[in-house]
């Protein structure tokens, strides 16, 4: 469980920032698949009447030094885990899913940039729907039983936002006390966006 939740830290650009939220005024553009936005408003459909949506700055996690150590950029793969070769992704337990399923290149922005035969990004909820929907890949919401659990975890796009998100804020502060960001016993310092 312990490697586990390392390497989830180590996948956490997707949703929350290592600073203050970023707050936007309008929400910002949607997804592409090529080219990310600057900044992303997570949740904002929620199906939760007390859920408020997450800023989150995709720019600030994939360019500075926001890994949980600080030393370096967040690479895209921790976050976006199904976008390298199935042999990677299951280098880092539970993950083991690569999309398309023959993938043979690891997803990063000069990739996206040069080759424009590389698959598309796709959005967590490509595979992580939300509860009570279908994913549009995998055909099910995946799920997993995790070190030390007898029953499966069902992987919903709730769930993975916060086990990818929390971990990793969670490991930074432990390695950096100094850090002010929030940690997973903080709700409401990220869930801060407009309902």
């Amino acid at each position: 469980m312990k490697i586990f939740l390392a390497l989830a830290a180590l996948a956490c650009y997707t949703a929350f920032g290592l600073s203050a939220p970023t707050r936007t005024a309008a929400p910002p553009e949607p997804f592409d698949g090529r080219a990310p936005a600057k900044e992303y408003l997570l949740s904002k459909d929620s199906k939760k009447k007390d859920g408020a949506p997450v800023p989150f700055n995709h720019e600030n996690h994939s360019t500075k030094n926001y890994s949980a150590d600080g030393t370096r950029p967040i690479t895209c793969v921790e976050c976006h885990h199904t976008d390298q070769p199935a042999a990677d992704a299951a280098k880092t337990p539970p993950l083991k899913t690569a999309h398309p399923a023959d993938r043979k290149t690891t997803l990063t922005t000069d990739l996206l940039a040069k080759d424009s035969t590389a698959p598309d990004v796709l959005s967590c909820r490509a595979c992580h729907a939300q509860e009570g929907q279908k994913p549009r890949v995998g055909g099910e919401i995946p799920s997993v039983t995790y070190e030390g659990d007898t029953d499966p975890t069902v992987l919903n796009n709730e769930e993975a936002y916060h086990r990818n998100c929390n971990v990793c804020h969670d490991l930074a502060v432990e390695k950096r006390k100094t850090l002010k960001i929030p940690t997973s016993q903080q709700c409401k310092e990220c869930h801060t966006g407009p309902k």
